[in-house]
């Protein structure tokens, strides 16, 4: 494959030219690093390099002007929309630069296509004249100053290039205005000879600039156009130069230079439909794997990413039998870690908080930058900052209390917390002494942190800029308008890849395709909305008026596009053009237009693929745990130790969380309580009543303790929820209902109480949260101790009925605490979980000599008060007409005992494995 750069070269020389004594002029500076290595491998002779500029930097040299940046841009603006704006009360810096960059976009068309500007502006500000017109004589004052915007759009122009020409400095298009009035002067200065090769859409400065320098110059230009598109006048990709071609007075006395005719030549294409992102990634991983046991080298391969987005994918899916590769877009500043910390810090204190939100503060602290800041002496301070933050509950966190909590880390802390006082001064010099903070750590082990230092040097050049805008200028009023800015200045800045860049696999972008070939192409995101780009309105110039005044619109924008496309197709042979199946409206829609018109040609047959990936089923199979030896002998510890009514529970329910919990003791993650959850509700209800009837133990209930209870009931339950809840808010929000709820919970019980006693009810308290340790089961199969132990709510004696209770703060029925069959006691989580945790209590209070037979054992439902006392029942049949037992007698223990035994000896039988129970969590 012969390059449009080699062809170029071959013409040259066969003129009889010295390289070195011309001037080349590409569309970018990548295809000049391509000109200037091929020129270093055609001539035969040592020689000097020739000049070669990309089209932007010769402009630039023409005008004499500099091309500042889009972000001072805005602030010279600004500055002259405030000179401008005495009279009325001007926008502030941050809402001015929402509309100021369509405008500042507009003032560069204009000047690139070289309208008039008075007459345009006049344009403009008549129609909304006209779009505004009205009988009434009165405009309201909105539509005054709406208008008077538009009448003043040539005022603030022409205040604006004038500040700017004055300083020498200019945007894109006021360079190529004032290079348009200079190319006469700089042709009589410089007699050197120009070679432009490359080019396709110009701008009408360009046109004018080149055409002078080709009429009154030896200049030669070069257009790499394809005969099958030149041909076809309705081909988009030969739109533009069919237009030169056309139009330029040069090319009635010279050769239109060059149409090839290589498109037709025979090529290999495939397209591919990958669905989502990652997907095309993926693919073109493989794609070069294929290559490379084809190729020994893929110097002559290029991806071209359609979504530059799909950068980093890509690099993560290059097999690592790619060993030279060269990335010519440089990696978005954006995306590195330090980049999370930064837009952390500002959406923390954007709003001028008086407190921080304690996920943010957890985000912040563990960041990877700044977790390793609080270590000290091998010990890591966040984590146990975070975890006193997560174990007393505390949601909202100041900087004052941050640095009790961690006391030896005052100073980065405050350089993390400390307010900014919505001061964008403050903000920056923060800032910039976090980045010190964080070099002076990575300088302990620089070789190790060569990267991480490279970030934080280029923020602090970032930090740098924004200091000196905010110096310049100071119209940053608010730290909103600065993180605007800084968001702005991040997504222009990239940090460059290390390689060589003409070695190897190439990857770039479209536009830095321009002049390059390559033998295999493989071009992602072939979608709409992505190549071509499709329609975007992102101007305050009307779609009629942009073609009245030969303005760009969306249709040249696609022929940009098209040529683009089929200009990588002309002289490769193995093309792959991936897109993604899944249409997306913001990251890209259908298939491409592209790909169809490839189809509709008939000139090449593109093979279609479907490509989906590999997806193998994963059947959720339930864990299974063998009882190993070391596994029993940690189950005889519990054994010894006692097994509590719940984990026996929790066994029945699943032997998988039993042995995670018992066995394994892994505990849950215990997370910020932000709203009181169910069992912190549970526990204060529960200590409350404790509080109220401990010191009533041997007593009988009287109408004096419930009157005495109902007066402590909002101290005792704050008290509690204080002690539990730690330091977790509870004066406003859904806390304030969940201690509400706790308040009326514990008034409703002892209403009951009261009830009861009016009625004639004697009620005497034998036991509150009897504790019960270690009460042996004898179970003659085992030749080890097996003990079961627990706390017993409350224990009463109700008209000469001794009554275990239960308290149950969330809702049970009566139906949940009978029982038919005893054998279904310890297989029936949801139906027997209830009675058999009674009956445990039971037992264990019988077997302690504590109570004496007959008795009933219950639960107390707080969300079911009018169910009562909701005893424990023995029923011979389901249904109606059953028979019901609710005392408790020698017979019920002995049957329950049994069972008791059954679940145990499962627990210790080393042949039963723990096996996993589908359940609802």
């Amino acid at each position: 494959m012969t390059t449009f750069i080699e062809e170029v070269i071959a013409n040259l020389q066969e003129k009889g030219l010295d390289l070195s004594e011309l001037k080349f002029i590409l569309p970018s500076k990548r295809a000049g690093t391509f000109l200037k290595h091929q020129l270093s491998r055609t001539t035969k002779q040592n020689m000097f390099a020739p000049e070669i500029l990309s089209i932007e930097d010769f402009v630039e040299n023409i005008s004499g002007l500099k091309t500042v940046s889009n972000t001072e841009l805005l602030f010279q603006f600004y500055n002259t929309y405030i000179t401008l704006n005495t009279d009325g009360s001007p926008d502030s810096f941050e809402v001015f630069s929402k509309w100021a960059q369509i405008l500042l976009q507009d003032f560069n068309e204009i000047d690139r296509y070289l309208i008039p500007q008075q007459k345009i502006f006049e344009y403009l500000a008549a129609i909304q004249e006209t779009n505004h017109w009205s009988v009434a004589e009165d405009k309201t004052e909105f539509i005054i100053k709406y208008l008077a915007f538009w009448n003043k759009l040539h005022v603030y122009y022409t205040h604006f290039t004038k500040t700017l020409l004055e300083n020498n400095l200019g945007y894109q298009g006021l360079v190529y205005r004032q290079a348009h009035t200079k190319v006469g002067e700089y042709t009589q200065q410089n007699k050197i000879q120009h070679v432009f090769l490359g080019f396709n859409a110009l701008n009408t400065a360009e046109e004018s600039i080149i055409q002078h320098i080709l009429e009154h110059t030896d200049a030669l230009i070069y257009w790499d156009i394809d005969k099958t598109f030149y041909e076809n006048p309705v081909h988009d990709a030969g739109l533009f130069t069919r237009q030169h071609a056309k139009k330029w007075k040069y090319f009635n006395t010279h050769p239109f230079n060059w149409i090839s005719d290589n498109y037709k030549n025979e090529k290999s294409i495939q397209v591919i439909g990958v669905p989502k992102n990652i997907g095309q990634s993926k693919y073109i991983g493989n794609i070069l794997k294929e290559l490379g046991k084809t190729k020994n080298t893929l110097e002559h391969t290029a991806i071209v990413l359609g979504n530059e987005d799909l950068l980093l994918p890509v690099l993560n899916s290059i097999p690592s039998e790619v060993k030279a590769l060269n990335v010519t877009m440089g990696f978005p500043l954006k995306s590195i870690p330090l980049a999370s910390l930064f837009e952390s810090l500002f959406k923390l204190h954007k709003n001028n908080p008086k407190s921080f939100y304690y996920k943010d503060v957890i985000s912040i602290v563990s960041h990877q930058f700044v977790r390793p800041l609080f270590i000290q002496d091998k010990e890591d301070f966040a984590t146990a900052l975070i975890e006193t933050i997560q174990t007393n509950n505390i949601v909202f966190l100041t900087c004052q209390h941050l640095v009790e909590l961690c006391e030896p880390f005052k100073d980065v802390l405050e350089l993390l917390f400390k307010a900014w006082d919505n001061n964008a001064t403050k903000a920056l010099s923060q800032s910039k002494s976090l980045i010190f903070a964080l070099k002076e750590y990575l300088n302990i082990s620089k070789d190790e942190n060569i990267l991480s230092l490279e970030y934080t040097y280029r923020f602090y050049e970032l930090f740098n800029e924004l200091e000196r805008l905010n110096t310049t200028y100071n119209f940053f009023q608010n730290i909103s308008a600065l993180h605007q800015v800084y968001q702005e200045l991040l997504s222009s800045e990239t940090l460059d890849f290390q390689g060589e860049p003409l070695q190897g696999l190439q990857i770039m972008g479209m536009l830095e395709s321009r002049v390059l070939d390559f033998e295999t192409v493989i071009i992602s995101s072939v979608n709409e909305g992505i190549l071509p780009a499709g329609k975007s309105n992102n101007s305050f110039i009307p779609l009629d008026v942009k073609l009245e005044n030969n303005l760009p619109t969306f249709k040249e924008k696609d022929a940009v596009y098209t040529y683009h496309f089929y200009r990588l197709l002309q002289r490769a042979k193995n093309v792959y053009i991936i897109y993604n199946t899944e249409a997306d409206v913001l990251k890209g829609g259908e298939k491409s237009r592209f790909i169809t018109q490839l189809e509709l040609e008939k000139i090449h047959e593109p093979t279609q693929i479907m490509a989906t990936p590999t997806v193998h089923l994963v059947e959720n199979e339930l864990k299974t745990v063998p009882k190993s030896a070391l596994v029993m002998e940690r189950l005889k510890q519990i054994g010894k130790n006692g097994f509590s009514p719940s984990s026996l529970t929790n066994y029945m329910r699943n032997p998988m969380d039993f042995y995670l919990q018992k066995v394994l003791k892994i505990q849950e993650y215990d997370e910020v309580e932000e709203t009181v959850a169910a069992n912190t509700l549970g526990t204060v209800v529960h200590n409350t009543l404790e509080d109220f009837y401990q010191p009533l133990i041997g007593e009988q209930l009287t109408e004096a303790h419930i009157k005495e209870m109902r007066a402590k009931i909002s101290a005792t339950v704050l008290h509690h929820f204080e002690d539990t809840y730690k330091k977790g808010d509870i004066k406003t929000g859904k806390n304030l209902i969940s201690f509400e709820i706790a308040k009326r919970y514990v008034s409703n019980f002892i209403d009951l109480e009261l009830k009861e006693i009016k009625a004639g009810r004697i009620i005497k308290i034998i036991a509150i949260e009897a504790d019960f340790e270690r009460i042996e089961i004898n179970i003659p199969e085992l030749d080890f101790p097996v003990t079961i132990g627990g706390k017993v709510d409350r224990v009463d004696e109700y008209d000469g009925v001794t009554r275990i209770i239960d308290y149950k703060t969330g809702k049970v029925s009566q139906s949940q605490v009978e029982i038919i069959n005893w054998e279904d006691l310890t297989t029936d989580y949801d139906k027997y979980s209830k009675p058999f945790q009674i009956l445990c209590y039971a037992f264990m209070m019988l077997s302690d000599g504590t109570l004496k037979f007959p008795l009933e054992a219950g639960i107390i439902s707080f969300k079911n008060l009018n169910g009562g006392f909701l005893k424990f029942t023995k029923k011979d049949k389901s249904g109606n007409g059953a028979t019901k037992i609710t005392a408790i007698n020698e017979e019920t223990i002995q049957l329950f005992e049994e069972q008791l035994k059954v679940l145990i000896l499962d627990i210790f039988n080393p042949e039963l494995n723990f096996e996993e129970k589908e359940v609802s969590h």
